[in-house]
């Protein structure tokens, strides 16, 4: 029985780096995959202009077709600036998305990240998908995302996958969805370069005796 997903990323690429190849395999297995992006991801830029947004928002649309993503939806809050919002102007933006979308599955980030948009987004997904009664979500993971995850001060609640996605035949649609975002993608030895997202899928894929995987955090299940 197909399933409805909904990926809640702070900015387009997240969703390629944390969940692409869980992405691709959903899509794979029949299911329809939404994307909703609550910040812009460039106005926090030095010079940042319109054709820099752009530019970013036509490498998502190339990545999306890529992974199979059926739509997606900009909310535009400026970027790195999420923790200048009151949170409820963000969550019930989120709300009129899951309102629409009806999905049972999220993907969003994971709450100790370094980018505090990416901790404002796992906040306002919690709270856009309280466990209410008639709720459609039924399962939530969390994501890592290479140069944000992995970065913040130790102490703070650690990234320790315990879902694990097989994603071996799906690797290559991963990587190429990366590739569509090659201006946001950084020379070695930087955390989010080509090679470094390839050998952490492998790396997660040795942890569970795969050749690649995504690592997630279980944060709700209803079965």
């Amino acid at each position: 029985m197909s399933k409805t997903v909904l990926v809640v990323a702070a900015h387009t690429d997240d969703e390629a780096l944390g969940c692409g190849g869980t992405i691709a395999k959903h899509v794979a297995q029949g299911d329809e995959v939404y994307a909703v992006f609550l910040a812009d991801g460039v106005t926090s830029r030095p010079d940042a202009s319109a054709e820099e947004l752009e530019e970013r928002n036509a490498a998502a649309a190339k990545a999306h077709v890529v992974l199979g993503i059926k739509k997606s939806y900009m909310l535009g809050f400026p970027d790195n600036r999420m923790d200048s919002l009151p949170l409820l102007d963000i969550v019930q933006k989120l709300e009129g998305v899951l309102d629409e979308v009806q999905p049972e599955v999220v993907y969003t980030h994971h709450s100790g990240d370094l980018n505090v948009d990416h901790r404002i987004t796992h906040q306002a997904v919690l709270t856009a998908c309280r466990p209410v009664p008639g709720a459609s979500v039924k399962e939530i993971y969390a994501f890592e995302v290479l140069s944000a995850t992995e970065w913040n001060t130790p102490g703070v609640t650690p990234f320790i996958p315990n879902v694990f996605v097989d994603i071996s035949d799906h690797i290559e649609t991963k990587m190429e969805a990366l590739a569509a975002y090659e201006l946001e993608m950084r020379s070695e030895p930087h955390a989010r370069s080509l090679a470094n997202a390839r050998r952490l899928a492998e790396f997660r894929g040795s942890c569970v005796g795969v050749s690649a995987a995504e690592g997630a955090c279980l944060v709700r299940w209803l079965r």
